[in-house]
């Protein structure tokens, strides 16, 4: 909460309660209306599918608001803040590194030329070069002449740049730089010292950002001056904001699909020791990485993972709210797609493991890190989630198959009040960080229709298939074909066909008419947001000056 809205704090946390007593009241009537309910096999098994689906979202929902209750119910703000920066009396040595996969050369160029810029006296900058430039396919004279550019890039401004033979992810380049930290030079590491210092160092803070990173000049200070002042913190987060954030449409919803994550969940997380990395803008320590055997390799969200090993070596984690760095965020909506197909794959394939963990010693972590950790590593199966809300009236509109099982009357007396308790508290609490109700809504409805994509993701990581770990492309936005959207395309037809059937219902059988017309409202509902792909689907917009 903002400072000016500190005195709402009692009637926010008036409103959270009233919100979640509205949560759990709705879904014991719900369960209570299905077990009751006398219907066919069929029409049971939807409607338990159903329920399941509103139970996940209202789980998510309850530990959003609990988030939001450790934020508010502290009136002296978070640990971590930039208000209570602790003063920095020494500046001890820092490695910046930044890896890249065949980046622009110009993004590459912009995000060294900032860490150049960077006003911490005791740093040394590292390019991790990852292109893979035996890569079946490529040109081989273009991908020599690419290598080439880079070294140049390298050595005009001053920044030590290594490469080493390909054998993984970004975890993998990471955990090389730390063997070369040590003195040690694996298989093929090839390193091109470009700065006028001695070759090793024994930095004691590792800050990793993704290529298209862009810090400010006083990044570092505040960051180590924490880390100096709490050893037992094993890192520190920051947020991420994007520059393409004007004249593209993904970015902008992007941007502000995190923006809501960056805010009260993660403050929240933090404020429960349970924050874990989103692989940029962040800083280690690099005793506890080391500790832990470095980053995790198995998993294509390798900083998510890492924080668990953080968390279960018995470390601590922290969140930054300040805005610390801009990027780049997906330019369309196949860089979207591929982009949070990996977030998905990665994290649900983590909760295996966390649940695995869990199971065999609960009392490696309290209670509350352990609810956060299930919370985000479930996070993903939203797609399903959506998919089912989508399918059900359109199948009770279509082919008189009831999911729901309530009167009306029923409906709307246990229904609205816990949709327009939590709606107001989630909109009111992000207004008080300055976003717009329009700005909300386009962020949750980009997030709406990647809902195969979540789909897919979630499927495969639960069952264990691997996937080679992808960067977000950039440098160019593309609409994609309408057959690659299929899915979204079916299920937006599907609704619009439900709606002309449920009023033409309406009109000639009039009999239950509340449940028709409230069941062709949530297919108009879906309707608008699954035709906002066609939106989304759209090239960068160029300004004209």
């Amino acid at each position: 909460m903002s400072k000016k809205s500190a005195n709402l704090g009692p009637v926010v946390s008036m409103a959270l309660l009233a919100s979640m007593i509205a949560t759990i009241l709705y879904l014991m009537v719900r369960t209570a209306l299905l077990l009751e309910a006398d219907y066919l096999w069929y029409e049971k098994s939807l409607a338990t599918i159903l329920l399941l689906a509103e139970t996940f979202t209202m789980t998510h929902a309850f530990g959003y608001f609990l988030n939001l209750y450790h934020v508010i119910s502290k009136p002296s703000g978070p640990k971590y803040s930039p208000d209570d920066i602790p003063p920095l009396n020494d500046y001890p040595p820092v490695a910046i590194i930044v890896s890249s996969f065949k980046e622009p050369l110009h993004i590459i160029e912009d995000t060294l030329t900032c860490f150049y810029n960077l006003t911490y006296p005791n740093k040394r900058i590292y390019f991790l070069d990852d292109t893979r430039y035996d890569r079946p396919g490529q040109d081989p004279a273009a991908m020599a002449a690419y290598r080439k550019d880079v070294e140049a890039l390298c050595e005009r401004i001053g920044v030590n740049m290594f490469r080493r033979a390909w054998r993984g992810a970004k975890a993998g380049m990471i955990n090389d730089f730390l063997a070369f930290l040590k003195g040690e030079e694996r298989e093929g590491f090839t390193f091109f010292g470009f700065e006028d210092a001695p070759k090793h160092r024994d930095e004691k803070y590792i800050i990793i950002f993704d290529a298209d990173q862009n810090p400010f000049p006083d990044f570092v200070e505040p960051l180590v001056a924490f880390m100096e002042a709490n050893p037992k913190l094993a890192f520190i987060q920051t947020p991420q904001y994007y520059t393409n954030f004007e004249t593209n449409r993904v970015a902008r919803a992007a941007g502000l699909q995190q923006a809501v994550f960056y805010e009260y969940i993660c403050e929240g997380k933090s404020m429960q020791d349970a924050m874990f990395c989103c692989g940029t803008n962040v800083i280690f320590r690099r005793e506890a990485l080391t500790s832990v055997g470095g980053f995790e390799e198995s998993s294509v969200t390798e900083d998510f993972a890492t924080s668990l090993k953080f968390h279960l070596g018995g470390w601590s984690s922290a969140y930054l709210n300040k805005i610390c760095a801009f990027g780049m965020g997906p330019e369309d909506l196949g860089a979207y797609f591929k982009q949070q197909f990996r977030w998905a794959h990665g994290t649900v394939g983590l909760f295996r493991e966390i649940l695995s963990a869990f199971f065999k010693n609960p009392r490696r972590l309290p209670a509350a890190k352990w609810w956060e950790y299930f919370l985000s590593g479930t996070h993903y199966f939203v797609g399903w989630v959506l998919f089912t809300m989508i399918l059900c009236p359109v199948l009770y509109l279509f082919l008189e198959v009831p999911s729901y099982f309530a009167r009306p009357e029923i409906y709307f007396l246990f229904f609205f009040p816990y949709i327009l308790l939590t709606l107001s508290l989630f909109i009111f609490t992000l207004t008080q960080r300055r976003y717009g109700l329009w700005e909300m809504g386009i962020g949750i409805v980009l997030q709406a229709v990647a809902f195969p994509v979540y789909m897919q993701a979630s499927l495969l990581g639960i069952l264990g298939v691997k996937r080679s770990f992808g960067v977000t492309p950039k440098g160019g936005s593309f609409s994609l074909p309408l057959h690659a959207l299929w899915p979204q395309v079916l299920t937006c037809m599907a609704a619009a066909g439900a709606v002309a059937y449920g009023l033409n219902r309406a009109y000639y059988e009039r009999e239950p008419m509340y449940a028709i017309l409230v069941n062709c409202m949530w297919c108009l509902y879906h309707l608008a947001i699954l035709s906002s792909i066609l939106y989304f689907n759209h090239p960068e917009e160029r300004r004209h000056v």
